[in-house]
């Protein structure tokens, strides 16, 4: 039998364990999916002395500080500075972010040419590759942190004239996330319009609190379910399993 798995901290709800427990009882394969909520990333070296364990799934909040337990690293990770997904194999280990294409597949079925600007809310391992796609995509963005930062600004600076400037805006932090489905970033909402596109990579609830406030306002809204069904097929497809 075949064996994979997700880190993080805390695991109290994962979609991956269910979507590979599915995919694999669907597709007749041989293999388990576990879910592993160590407390410390150190811990993440007895893992990967499991003699079974072929690959890992990286989640908050350890996709940057993964990086220095691993042997390898792609292209992608090296640039991004962070890490999803891990190959282990004949004892070595390689990082992958399969977040850059899980969020530009996903994201791009709704973009248009008004949304030209971005505001990237959050600096986690999962708003480096958002800020890596948009880099990419050629779309200029100011990324939002909650402290005082070289190069960021942060949620005081956001004022209702610069969020009419910047008609795309992504949540990378867990803000809205379930159980704390009352949160949402603190924006100025009322200066949305039908020209804006509101992205949240949380996926429960369906509709968080930043999006319900964004389609009140007429935006274009999407949450971060499809990401997640793509970027673990992207997994999926570097374990080959």
């Amino acid at each position: 039998m075949r064996k994979f798995g997700l880190i993080g901290y805390p695991l109290t709800h994962s979609f991956s364990k269910k979507y590979f427990t599915d995919l694999f009882s669907n597709e007749a394969i041989d293999a388990v999916y576990e879910n592993y909520p160590i407390e410390n990333i150190s811990m993440v070296r007895s893992l990967f002395n499991d003699p079974i364990l072929e690959g890992i799934n990286v989640t908050i909040p350890y996709k940057e500080s993964v990086i220095p337990f691993l042997d390898e690293l792609s292209e992608a990770v090296r640039e991004i500075g962070a890490c999803n997904c891990i190959t282990i194999k004949n004892g070595r280990t390689k990082g992958f972010n399969t977040d850059v294409t899980g969020f530009e597949r996903s994201m791009e079925k709704k973009l248009r040419a008004v949304n030209d600007k971005a505001i990237v809310l959050g600096t986690g391992g999962a708003a480096k590759a958002v800020c890596y796609v948009l880099k990419q995509r050629g779309i200029p963005y100011l990324q939002v942190s909650r402290n005082i930062k070289p190069g960021l600004i942060t949620y005081e600076d956001i004022s209702p004239e610069l969020l009419q400037d910047h008609r795309l805006v992504i949540n990378t932090t867990p803000l809205g996330m379930y159980p704390k489905v009352d949160e949402c970033p603190a924006l100025p909402y009322e200066a949305l319009t039908a020209d804006h596109y509101l992205y949240d990579l949380v996926y429960n609830p369906e509709k968080t609190l930043f999006l319900q406030k964004g389609e009140e306002r007429g935006a274009v809204i999407e949450n971060g379910h499809d990401m997640l069904i793509i970027q673990a097929n992207e997994s999926r497809k570097i374990w080959k399993v």
